[in-house]
């Protein structure tokens, strides 16, 4: 057998890099059978059937570091979070929801906040308390002014990444203003470009490496969200060295598969308060003697966290009910 990478996957059949060239294979019916989807970014084993038109069939799918179901990508490990504090107006409880999806996960988690130039009521400093007090890093960033772009740099070295965020928060932006130097944090590297339609995922790909000439769009002035100009999740060779994936935007996110007694896990602020009556039975929501709810009233875990905690265990809860 072969050994290679999943670069594509379309309507049943996945595009193997390896050292003998691109292979065009179909997947063993047992890993339907064991619900299980082969997934861009996997590392696979395949047996060849047809050499001189480079067909094959997928027979193992490698141990996976992470997996993440938006974008449909495998063994990433961090996630660079995008969001605007203006222009678009900044949703907290969307900003959590990406935020718990990473922690499942167990990825590095760095929220960027973006067009701080635009900031006029101190919406900056408001989240970037809300979240630093939570445990994350929190980077303020102006494409304009072209502030703390050196720290996003940073973030980038050696890292397979994820780059998340609604549309319109300044992606692209905030990448295109040191292309040059953008392409020698992805040299050698494997990295994901990820977030919602629009955002100018496939326009900074072809920025950086112009072999790409990936389809472009723009953003529908009817519904103000971008239109899906990707249609599959995608690895691409860097003419420089190194990998990037280009995947499909999206417009929400749900989290369908967590259950309601694992979603306090994803809040990482709630593990220095384990000692509740209830123990680690504790929802943290009508329970006495709760010591996360009185870490809240004490201000050490940030009131609009724990409200979007409540929010987001109750969505959970009303999802379960439908089934």
């Amino acid at each position: 057998m072969i050994e290679g990478r999943i670069i594509k996957g379309i309507g049943g059949f996945y595009y193997i890099e390896t050292e003998k060239g691109l292979y065009e294979c179909r997947a063993r019916g047992i890993f339907r059978k064991n619900k299980i989807t082969p997934l861009v970014g996997d590392f696979v084993k395949i047996s060849v059937v047809d050499e001189d038109n480079k067909k094959g069939v997928v027979e193992e799918i490698q141990e996976r570091k992470t997996e993440l179901v938006r974008p449909p990508i495998a063994n990433v490990n961090k996630a660079l979070i995008v969001f605007a504090v203006k222009n678009p107006t900044p949703h907290l409880s969307l900003l959590d929801r990406f935020i718990v999806l990473a922690e499942r996960e167990n990825l590095e988690i760095v929220i960027i906040l973006t067009k701080v130039d635009l900031d006029e009521d101190n919406t900056t400093e408001k989240i970037k308390e809300i979240y630093e007090l939570s445990g994350y890093k929190v980077i303020p960033v102006s494409s304009k002014s072209k502030m703390n772009i050196d720290k996003i740099k940073e973030e980038l070295n050696n890292s397979v990444v994820v780059f998340a965020g609604p549309s319109g928060v300044g992606k692209s932006s905030l990448l295109n203003e040191n292309i040059d130097k953008v392409k020698e944090e992805l040299k050698d590297n494997t990295v994901v470009f990820a977030g919602p339609s629009g955002v100018g995922k496939s326009s900074l790909l072809n920025q950086i490496d112009s072999n790409f000439q990936l389809k472009t769009g723009d953003v529908s002035d009817k519904i103000k969200r971008g239109k899906h100009t990707t249609r599959h999740a995608e690895l691409f060779e860097l003419k420089f060295g190194g990998m990037v994936a280009d995947t499909p935007g999206f417009s929400s996110l749900t989290l369908d598969d967590i259950e309601d007694i694992d979603l306090k896990d994803y809040f990482i602020e709630f593990e220095d308060y384990d000692d509740c009556k209830f123990g680690s039975r504790c929802i943290h929501q009508n329970e006495p003697n709760c010591a996360v709810k009185e870490a809240v009233e004490n201000g050490e875990i940030p009131k609009e966290r724990y409200e979007s905690y409540i929010q987001l265990l109750n969505e959970i809860r009303q999802g379960k009910r439908r089934y």
